[in-house]
């Protein structure tokens, strides 16, 4: 495949898709714990995924930031 993603939208595709990832994990297993493995778990499941999705991808791009300051003071700096 091509690379199709300009570099100065990195950070937002890589929001995107982490939090597309990281919410469908676990509203699965929330969905899961909450109802158990019944006939209509799937379509619960999707259901909370999109709902979950759709706070998770802005959070990530607001709180992205945030956590990399923080990184940027906590990380050693490697020295040559």
């Amino acid at each position: 495949m091509r690379p199709f993603i300009p570099r100065s939208l990195e950070h937002i595709a890589f929001g995107l898709l982490l939090s597309c990832f990281m919410s469908f994990i676990i509203s699965g297993v929330s969905t899961f714990l909450a109802i158990g493995l019944v006939p209509h778990f799937l379509g619960a499941w999707v259901s909370s995924w999109v709902s979950s999705w759709a706070i998770a991808f802005p959070a990530v791009l607001l709180v992205a930031p945030f956590v990399r300051r923080v990184l940027h003071r906590l990380v050693i700096a490697e020295t040559s």
